[in-house]
């Protein structure tokens, strides 16, 4: 299993050391470069940052495109 299988994922907790347990974060937008974005988990019980993850360009453009499919099911007539 390779570990860009879970590149795209999206922490909802994370354990916070100054809580000293997990706990439900939330994602803030640190920086836009042109090919990436740098987020930051923060806690959303004591605000320090407990994580961080980088979506690259390509991702970007991949989830853009996938929201703008259709959703339903797909039908081939033949």
């Amino acid at each position: 299993m390779s570990s860009r299988q879970f590149d795209q994922f999206r922490a909802s907790s994370l354990f916070c050391k100054t809580c000293g347990k997990a706990m439900p974060v939330r994602e803030r937008l640190l920086l836009v470069l042109p090919d990436r974005e740098k987020y930051e988990y923060l806690c959303t019980e004591c605000g320090d940052t407990v994580g961080g993850r980088e979506v690259s360009a390509a991702e970007q453009v991949m989830r853009r495109e996938a929201a703008q499919r259709p959703q339903g099911p797909q039908v081939r007539i033949l």
